[in-house]
């Protein structure tokens, strides 16, 4: 029988695969939830990647994951507007710029491994 401990390294649960791949995205760079719903094998979870954002531990970099807006844009979805405020200047400290609409342009700000999911 296996045990838990090797069953959940080999198995890892939702919360925690989409964890790992947040915690990959590099500074200076941004990702959608359905960026990281499908790196993370959820195809169509980019609303699951939101509620693990929720829950997501206080070291993991959550304000690299951003809203789709426009095509080829991304934006901050947070309707709290301290913690949006927190999160655009935690990203423009890294470097992400935002135009004048508040929108991030994913083709200067996006990894070029997320690109093509």
């Amino acid at each position: 029988m296996m045990s838990r401990t090797t069953y959940k390294k080999k198995h890892p649960s939702l919360y925690e695969r989409i964890y790992a791949v947040v915690r990959a995205i590099p500074k200076g760079i941004v990702m959608t939830y359905g960026m990281v719903a499908r790196r993370a094998g959820l195809p169509n979870g980019a609303r699951q990647v939101g509620y693990a954002m929720r829950a997501s531990p206080g070291d993991l970099p959550w304000h690299r994951v951003v809203a789709a807006g426009r095509k080829g844009w991304g934006r901050i979805s947070i309707r709290d507007p301290m913690i949006a405020d927190a999160q655009r200047s935690l990203l423009e400290g890294e470097g992400v710029e935002f135009s004048a609409d508040g929108e991030i342009d994913l083709s200067r700000f996006q990894s070029q491994q997320s690109s093509s999911i």
